[in-house]
């Protein structure tokens, strides 16, 4: 007769102990997907110099290494699985690069976003292509990594207007945007799964912000537990937050990460650009060198990766899309033997634009970022001037060629399609010239991905500049999926 009480208690025990460890606030790993009818902030911790796995980033470059990369792109199938359950995520947030600098060269933080990549290609993202109403579904779901008010760093150029709703996050947490950022979304209770990417200072940071703020009274992390880890706060619709904790316990290997079958090659024909190739010769035709012109430079430019995958190219996320990814992991390979840069740089992308949607213009800055990565290359953004200033051919053509700073360099150079014939027409038109000298026709083939122009400077200043080169990648022929490791 004593014995139905004590197996009663047992089983009570049992079962506390149980709803404790759903609970998720022992900080025990979790091996279930979270529930998608809670609102989930999920965060992605993102190496820096002061809390990485070692190995994962380089010292000189504060970037990511091959290993690092390979996390990355392992971390995201993980998140995917595992921690949507193969749901749709419903929001990215990652680290405006120039918020945070590392090293006394003062490098951006582009490990956040390059991070959080490509788990965004193995997500949808559905936009309107046309006004009539016509969608178009793509495996790209972008991401927001614009500033904030107040979160613009010394040196950084001011939007003249900010982003309603493509704001990432501010690695100091500015004027409390990161938490405001939160809160919004947690106002909201708009159930899904919401995805934040950076280092551990700013994620720590955020997660104590949202404890505090809501009362939730979790039992969070108080130290960095690694790169494996990732963390979530579960909200349901009582409000009875809790956390749950992920460890993928992910092992990647030092090497640079192999595509999962070849990329398709081309030739460089010429089919979409014909072959164009001139010159500024100081004294010749009427050209006369610059004074301020730099001197032993070579600039090789490319357009970003695949983007557009509509029939008429409107579908505008600011990344690219899943086939891009196959081009960009691919790059250090097609572009061997053909360039040797020692410096790699790219637009901010935290600048944003807006077409049907509010965009930050991340594309660029990801296409090269492999390639910095491969060969452990200085990476450098342009942030003191808007890309869409209307006078931006002559402002990058400046800032790239002229006062010496990037004399005795060669740079390869991730820029907007639209903008970079302008960019070497400036350039042409300040050696002035007679009639007889030519510019670049201006329209860039919206289908062409694989040209790249190249821009040399001599000694004495003299300038040459032709297409002769091209990635050597068939964009007809990758995948519209993202490859997966």
């Amino acid at each position: 007769m004593k014995r139905i009480p004590v197996v009663r208690s047992l089983f009570l025990i049992i079962a506390l102990a149980l709803l404790a460890g759903c609970a998720g606030d022992s900080g025990s790993n979790s091996t279930a997907a979270l529930d998608a009818k809670n609102v989930n902030l999920i965060f992605v911790v993102s190496p820096d110099l002061d809390y990485q796995a070692p190995g994962d980033i380089s010292p000189d470059t504060a970037n990511l290494t091959s290993q690092g990369l390979q996390r990355s792109l392992m971390l995201a199938t993980y998140l995917k699985q595992q921690v949507l359950g193969t749901k749709n995520v419903t929001g990215i947030y990652t680290l405006a690069p120039m918020t945070h600098l590392q090293t006394a060269n003062k490098y951006p933080d582009m490990t956040a976003i390059g991070y959080i990549q490509q788990f965004a290609l193995l997500n949808q993202y559905t936009l309107p292509v046309d006004s009539n109403g016509a969608t178009y579904t793509s495996n790209s779901y972008p991401l927001n990594a614009a500033y904030a008010p107040g979160s613009v760093p010394n040196g950084v150029d001011l939007p003249s207007a900010y982003c309603p709703d493509c704001t990432g996050l501010d690695f100091n947490n500015s004027g409390g945007n990161n938490d405001a950022l939160a809160a919004g979304i947690i106002s909201k209770k708009t159930p899904g799964y919401y995805v934040f990417s950076a280092p551990w200072k700013t994620i720590s940071a955020l997660m104590t912000a949202i404890n505090t703020q809501n009362g939730y009274s979790l039992n969070l992390p108080a130290t960095y537990q690694g790169p494996n880890h990732v963390y979530a706060i579960s909200i349901p619709s009582s409000g009875n937050a809790s956390l749950v904790t992920y460890n993928s316990n992910l092992k990647p290997p030092a090497t640079y990460p192999v595509l999962p079958s070849p990329v398709a090659s081309t030739a460089c024909t010429h089919s979409q650009q014909p072959y164009f190739s001139t010159s500024r010769i100081g004294g010749v035709d009427g050209a006369v060198i610059p004074a301020n012109i730099n001197k032993n430079q070579r600039v090789y430019i490319v357009r970003h990766a695949e983007a557009h995958p509509d029939l008429n190219n409107k579908y505008e996320n600011g990344s690219f899309v899943a086939a891009g990814q196959w081009r960009a992991l691919d790059l250090p390979n097609v572009l061997r033997g053909k360039i040797s840069p020692n410096m790699v740089y790219s637009i901010d992308p935290s600048q944003w634009f807006k077409a049907y949607s509010n965009f930050s213009y991340v594309r660029p800055s990801l296409t090269v970022l492999p390639y910095a990565i491969a060969n452990n290359l200085p990476y450098h953004l342009v942030s003191n001037f808007q890309l869409g200033d209307s006078n931006t051919a002559r402002l990058a053509s400046d800032f790239f060629f002229t006062g010496g700073t990037l004399s005795n360099q060669t740079i390869l150079l991730a820029w907007e399609s639209s903008r970079i014939k302008p960019l070497i027409n400036a350039l042409l038109a300040s050696y002035g010239g007679d009639s007889s000298l030519p510019l670049l026709p201006t329209k860039w083939p919206s289908v062409d991905y694989d040209t790249v122009w190249t821009v040399k400077i001599d000694a004495q200043g003299n300038l040459t500049v032709d297409n002769d080169l091209c990635e050597g990648i068939d964009t007809t022929k990758l995948p519209d999926t993202a490859p997966l490791f």
